[in-house]
């Protein structure tokens, strides 16, 4: 949960999680926590309250995650896909298999902004009336894990068995978002060098950031393309060193 303001909605969701399984609660820069009204709202729920997680920045509260949904009540002309709750939910629920996974909720009043999207590889979106779009986050929290949980439930052990054998046999890692966030530090970085990225490009960097996502599936893949921008930044520097002689 990104910047609640009101601590109620934390007890809220904390509640929800202790009623349908899970645990891992991560808070990033809450208005106020602890708080009394949180722990009034968790109505006992109050294991998960101890155990959350308050970080500086989404990236930090996300960072090992293998794959990370955004809720939103905006529809976005460009960027990753845009799923309805049981779609989103069969797509973690698959992933967990691979690695860590995340629900990420925005501020009551503003959401998430399009930065904290940007971590995100796929957004969710309840259906709810158009004239009345305004939905608490609590409620949306609630909305969104049950259908996680019903999903988790209808889940086999021989998917999951069949999934790790193919991924013992591909020998992939999946990439965790602090990895694919050092692999864009380090392309924005050759983009500036090569000429190619001159001043703010933000919304260029964006569809970059998206295209790589779709493409790029493990710790191999990001370590093959930084060792292509790192040849890159040597030739650089040569011819750097060449041209001060």
């Amino acid at each position: 949960m990104v910047e609640t303001t009101h601590s109620g909605n934390i007890g809220a969701a904390a509640r929800v999680m202790a009623n349908l399984g899970l645990a891992d609660l991560r808070l990033v820069r809450p208005r106020v926590f602890p708080a009394q009204d949180a722990t009034a709202r968790a109505a006992g729920a109050d294991h998960i309250l101890e155990q959350a997680s308050v970080c500086d920045t989404l990236e930090a509260a996300v960072a090992e995650c293998s794959f990370v949904i955004g809720a939103t009540a905006r529809r976005r002309a460009i960027g990753s896909p845009l799923l309805d709750p049981e779609n989103a939910a069969s797509h973690l629920v698959k992933a967990s298999g691979r690695g860590s996974t995340a629900l990420v909720f925005g501020q009551e009043a503003a959401g998430l902004s399009n930065e904290h999207l940007d971590l995100c590889h796929a957004y969710v979106r309840i259906g709810v009336e158009n004239d009345f779009s305004s939905l608490n986050v609590a409620t949306a929290v609630a909305i969104l894990i049950y259908e996680v949980r019903r999903q988790s439930d209808s889940h086999t052990a021989s998917e999951e068995i069949a999934y790790e054998i193919e991924r013992r046999l591909k020998g992939t890692v999946p990439m965790t978002v602090s990895e694919f966030e050092r692999l864009m530090e380090h392309l924005e970085r050759v983009g500036h060098r090569i000429g190619f990225l001159r001043g703010p490009r933000t919304q260029l960097l964006r569809k970059l950031r998206r295209l790589l996502r779709q493409g790029l599936c493990s710790q191999e893949d990001i370590n093959i393309l930084r060792g292509v921008l790192t040849s890159m930044e040597h030739t650089i520097e040569k011819g750097e060193t060449t041209s001060d002689r």
